[in-house]
């Protein structure tokens, strides 16, 4: 949890940005250098669900393709413009445009491909056990009560 105080409403804007980028390991975390997130649920010390707002530099990464064992995401394009990547494809989403990710089905990323920042919002609920899915990568994640632990496919460490 932030170390900041619970906050009343404000703007999501000037929250303090995450201090550590990513927690991928090494090699994957450098892909998210593009990414800021800003962890408004844990500035109101939310439990049952994260809210992130999320600013995504030109050809930056919300995250690796990815997929949810457990856990629900939804997802509001605030500003600018991004590309949903799926399994299945591929799709422009402009402001005001949503979308939503259910547990266990199709792996996804948003990235800018455009020459402004995008503002997402993102918004997840905080299930245990939950575990991820990267099909284009040699990682999976589980969702500890310590936080995310990550290992290759065969489970052995980085």
């Amino acid at each position: 949890m932030s170390d900041t105080p619970v906050k009343s409403a404000f703007d999501a804007a000037n929250a303090e940005p995450r201090k550590v980028k990513s927690v991928y390991p090494q090699q994957f975390a450098a892909r998210m250098e593009g990414r800021t997130k800003r962890v408004l649920g844990d500035v109101f010390d939310l439990k049952n669900f994260g809210v992130n707002h999320t600013t995504l530099a030109p050809d930056g990464e919300s995250a690796l393709l990815h997929k949810h064992s457990s856990q629900d995401e939804f997802i509001y394009i605030l500003a600018g413009e991004v590309v949903l990547v799926t399994e299945s494809g591929e799709q422009v989403m402009k402001t005001g445009m949503c979308a939503g990710f259910p547990a266990g089905g199709e792996a996804h990323q948003l990235v800018n491909r455009s020459n402004v920042d995008a503002v997402i919002l993102e918004v997840g609920d905080r299930s245990a056990d939950d575990t991820v899915d990267y099909p284009q990568d040699d990682m999976k994640a589980t969702f500890t009560p310590d936080g995310w632990v990550f290992t290759k496919k065969d489970g052995s460490g980085y």
